[in-house]
């Protein structure tokens, strides 16, 4: 529980990175130490790096295209994760109370819940670990049917400033995406999904998509898999600026989002999260304390969340919101992810906390 006390501002002895900072970066403010390192990685990046970075304490902020608006893939799970939390604030839900799944819920991709029998009675509170910890999509979308669309609407609207608050199911992802294909993909069901994930092979899948609903693939409007994701991602479903993104995290850092004793228990979850080891955490220094989501689609990566170091006489923390596009490499996205990371605590960003000492990873 140590990172839990750093996110809460509890003083540790953590590494220190200021006396190893060299003095050339030491002379330049952070934002702009970091914006120089941003340009060289993403030069050299075949795909488009947006990022954000705000310091809570200073209100330092540094905006690399984060004004752009970006595919957030699965960072919206945040969003249901506060109106979760919220509903069970209000009473209306708890933490240990059981939800059936239903045949609506499937959804291919992580997490073992698509793996369980519709009917299995799953707590609110296991479905939120897996949804955020795991990026369980089934787990999302029992959620999100639980709490409702509109009141995770209604925290993409009130937290990140979503234009038109346009959050689908998991599920519908991937209706939308075939649905570049055929309209008639909307009445995929969530059987149907799971085996078309099933199907590595792009004409093969394909050509079961043609099988599914009953229309030849001749009379396909799209016939690639790459371009009917892009078709999706230009409607702006699940998109935001990071800049406002960004406030999703900044209102559970300071507490505007829940009451104390939600945000502490949501921002636990956050910090076990499992995936993403090899994007932004992977640059930090050993000890800060990260509590974040990724987000993972075709061609779209993102990694976003809170970063604390503790010191004496408090923590530093940081929001920082990071995300790819267009480029198909998995392992090239997830490594420029990471070096975002390492722009960060390179910058100096992290370096200005009285007190700690150590030495960076």
């Amino acid at each position: 529980m140590r990172w839990l006390a750093a996110l809460l501002g509890v003083g540790l002895a953590l590494p220190s990175y200021a006396a190893r900072m060299p003095a050339a970066v030491e002379a330049v403010q952070w934002p702009e130490a970091m914006r120089e390192q941003l340009e060289r990685i993403d030069a050299a990046y075949p795909g488009d790096l947006g990022v954000y970075v705000q310091d809570l304490d200073s209100g330092a902020t540094l905006s690399y295209r984060g004004a752009e608006t970006w595919y957030l893939a699965s960072g919206i799970k945040v969003f249901i994760a506060v109106a979760v939390m919220r509903r069970v604030d209000e009473g209306g839900l708890r933490l240990d109370s059981r939800v059936a799944l239903e045949e609506g819920d499937y959804v291919d991709g992580a997490g073992p819940t698509a793996l369980a029998a519709p009917g299995t009675r799953i707590t609110v509170r296991t479905l939120l670990e897996r949804m955020l910890v795991l990026s369980d999509n089934t787990a999302s979308d029992a959620l999100l049917r639980v709490v409702g669309l509109d009141r995770v609407d209604a925290v993409a609207h009130g937290l990140a400033f979503m234009p038109h608050g346009r959050v689908t199911r998991l599920a519908d992802v991937r209706r939308l995406a075939y649905g570049g294909f055929h309209p008639g993909a909307a009445a995929l069901t969530g059987k149907d999904l799971l085996v078309l994930r099933k199907t590595s092979d792009e004409q093969a899948r394909i050509a079961l998509l043609s099988k599914l609903l009953g229309v030849p693939a001749s009379e396909f409007a799209l016939h690639d898999i790459d371009d009917a994701f892009e078709a999706y991602y230009a409607t702006g479903y699940n998109s935001a600026p990071l800049v406002d993104y960004a406030n999703l995290w900044r209102s559970l850092a300071e507490g505007r989002a829940l009451p104390p004793a939600s945000t502490t228990t949501l921002l636990d979850i956050l910090g076990r999260v499992e995936t993403g080891a090899k994007r932004i955490r992977a640059g930090l220094p050993r000890g800060v304390a990260f509590a974040h989501k990724t987000g993972t689609q075709l061609a779209r990566t993102c990694d976003s969340g809170l970063v604390t170091v503790a010191g004496v006489p408090r923590s530093k923390r940081l929001v920082v919101v990071a995300c790819t596009r267009g480029d198909p490499s998995l392992v090239r996205s997830e490594r420029v992810l990471r070096d975002v990371g390492a722009a960060l605590a390179g910058s100096g960003a992290l370096a200005h906390v009285t007190g700690i000492q150590g030495d960076p990873r």
